[in-house]
């Protein structure tokens, strides 16, 4: 024993003794709080789980670490020989990113529809080439009867154990090696099926600039987003408000002209809109005063006083009647050929401001619908054919309220709206007709809302929306291609102040344009229809190339009626 005593491993066993006994008393020790004092040992740490032992008692984190530390382990790898799937396998990453979908779009810094292309063409690709097809997928369960499992009784038929037969020849491989397509002459490591979503045609598309061609200085250009202040004419003038000044900007010359100047009464411009002929534009202003004023002479034809009781937010043309929106709630509608200076007709449908005017275009069963929107987060259409469609209409995603809802809203001035739509979350300013499609109607909602929605004014229903992740403060239609352009504000993502091209009813991004540091919260179309013009409150006017140009098939065709050419 003596010889065992004082051998190498006795030596290490009396270290080991001596090291658990020091640490014994050392566990028992306070620990020292240098910022709350003097900590009691026996207060359990907030890591500590009950343990399963014999003592029964709390394991402290100590102990438990150097339980694991002195858990031995093989060296030998013994791989797992189970055969999963790999698609399960790949599908049950926990860190595998998420795509977004379109009902929860985030809009990007800086993209277009060729990223977004290239984009998915990859995640095909991936997809395709990490979880390829099952070579034998099982079969789907099918519900069989009772009676299929009861088997009838058989007589077992006289069989020979013992067969002897000469060997069939060779069978036929099922790969023909002989084919040039097969993949063991293929020099792509990607598969066969790869291949073909690569080689396969794709859809062109259009490249759109993403900087501005023009920038123009709008110092006192308002940052508030009930007003309307730019506006661009039939005859290629573009009116802005700039304090209490409105300015006209010649796009074909590049000069500029004051239209008016409020200064001297301490009024300032609210809206400006111009007639479709281009002669006319009307002014409002903060006081509720309506101007009128001719385009070529520069001088004011009317004024109407105190045309509404607070500022005039909108303002929109249909022929010679003139249509306001204003903080009172009221939306008036003036014959400017009349020498009386009452509005012929009043609709009082919101609650709260209206801050969006947009009259429906169409010269088809829909030109005489005008589309209101307020700070209610409500979007009310007026017909003023006087049409009625009682009782409630359901269709689509979204319901409308007909005219029989607005009974006791609108019965001080007995005017009630077609249709009343009740879906937005936040004040509806961005209002846009399709012109491509009669009795389309498009919507925006503000900060709390960020949707666009569409809306069938035929039957007042919702079509579809689109979750932007931000803002919606101005919206219009392309005249040469069926996209609409969006442009936005305060967002909950890092993409801000963008203005957005979609494609319709897709609702594929073309596009997204940066350039502002404020909220856009002006747009305007060029009368061609391949420019706009963004406003915003860092006092820029920024001009995009944003669409193609129109096409003139019927110009460039030769009339079967004319018989001169014919002439030889």
């Amino acid at each position: 024993m003596s010889g065992l005593h004082n051998s190498p491993f006795g030596k290490r066993l009396r270290q080991t003794q001596q090291d658990t006994d020091e640490e014994g008393p050392r566990r028992n020790r306070p620990r020292i709080n240098h910022i709350f004092g003097v900590t009691p040992a026996q207060t359990p740490s907030l890591d500590s789980r009950p343990s399963t032992s014999d003592s029964g008692g709390p394991e402290s984190p100590t102990e438990a670490h150097s339980r694991s530390a002195n858990k031995e382990y093989g060296d030998r790898f013994v791989p797992t020989r189970d055969t999963g799937d790999m698609r399960t396998s790949y599908n049950l990453m926990e860190e595998m990113p998420s795509t977004p979908s379109k009902g929860s779009r985030i809009i990007p810094t800086e993209s277009d529809a060729a990223t977004e292309q290239a984009n998915a063409l990859f995640n095909t690709i991936l997809h395709t080439e990490v979880t390829p097809p099952s070579p034998h997928p099982p079969p789907s369960p099918t519900r069989q009867p009772a009676s299929a499992s009861i088997v009838a009784p058989t007589t077992p038929n006289r069989r020979r154990l013992f067969a002897y037969h000469s060997p069939s020849g060779p069978s036929t491989p099922k790969r023909r090696l002989d084919t040039p397509t097969d993949e063991a002459y293929s020099m792509s490591p990607a598969r066969a099926e790869s291949r073909q979503i690569l080689e396969s045609p794709r859809r062109q598309l259009r490249s759109v600039c993403k900087t501005p061609y023009r920038v123009l200085d709008a110092p006192e250009l308002a940052d508030d987003f009930y007003l309307n202040l730019v506006d661009w004419s039939s005859t290629n003038v573009l009116g802005v408000g700039l304090g209490s000044s409105v300015y006209l900007w010649q796009a074909h010359t590049a000069a500029v002209s004051k239209l008016c100047d409020l200064s001297s009464t301490t009024d300032s411009i609210s809206s400006v809109s111009w007639v479709q002929k281009g002669s006319t534009l009307a002014v409002g202003t903060q006081a509720g005063l309506l101007h009128i004023y001719d385009a070529q002479t520069l001088q004011l034809q009317r004024t109407y006083q105190q045309a509404h009781a607070q500022r005039i937010g909108a303002l929109a043309w249909n022929a010679h009647v003139l249509t306001s929106g204003s903080r009172d709630r009221m939306v008036h509608y003036r014959d400017v050929r009349e020498p009386s200076n009452k509005p012929f007709r009043k609709s009082a449908g919101h609650r709260q401001e209206v801050c969006g005017l947009r009259w429906n275009g169409d010269a088809g069963v829909h030109s005489g619908m005008l589309a209101s929107g307020g700070n209610d987060n409500k979007v009310c259409i007026w017909d003023l054919r006087g049409s009625r469609r009682p009782g409630r209409i359901t269709g689509g995603s979204g319901t409308a309220s007909s005219s029989a809802s607005g009974i006791g809203e609108e019965g001080q001035t007995g005017d009630m709206p077609l249709w009343k739509f009740h879906e937005h979350t936040a004040a509806v300013k961005a209002l846009a007709w399709d012109p491509h499609v009669p009795g389309i109607l498009a919507t925006g909602g503000g900060t709390q809302d960020k949707h666009i929605r569409f809306w069938n004014v035929q039957y007042g229903n919702m079509l579809s929306e689109l979750d932007t992740g931000s803002q919606v403060c101005n919206l219009t239609w392309s005249l040469t291609s069926h996209e609409l352009v969006s442009t936005h504000g305060f967002s909950s993502t890092t993409a801000q102040n963008q203005i957005c091209i979609w494609r319709y009813p897709s609702l594929d991004m073309v596009a997204s344009l940066s350039g502002h540091t404020s909220r856009v919260l002006y747009l305007a179309m060029s009368p061609e229809g391949e420019t706009i013009v963004t406003g915003a409150g860092d006092e820029t006017l920024r001009f995009w190339n944003a669409f193609p140009k129109r096409d003139h098939p019927e110009a460039k065709r030769e009339s079967r009626l004319d018989y001169g050419r014919l002439i030889r």
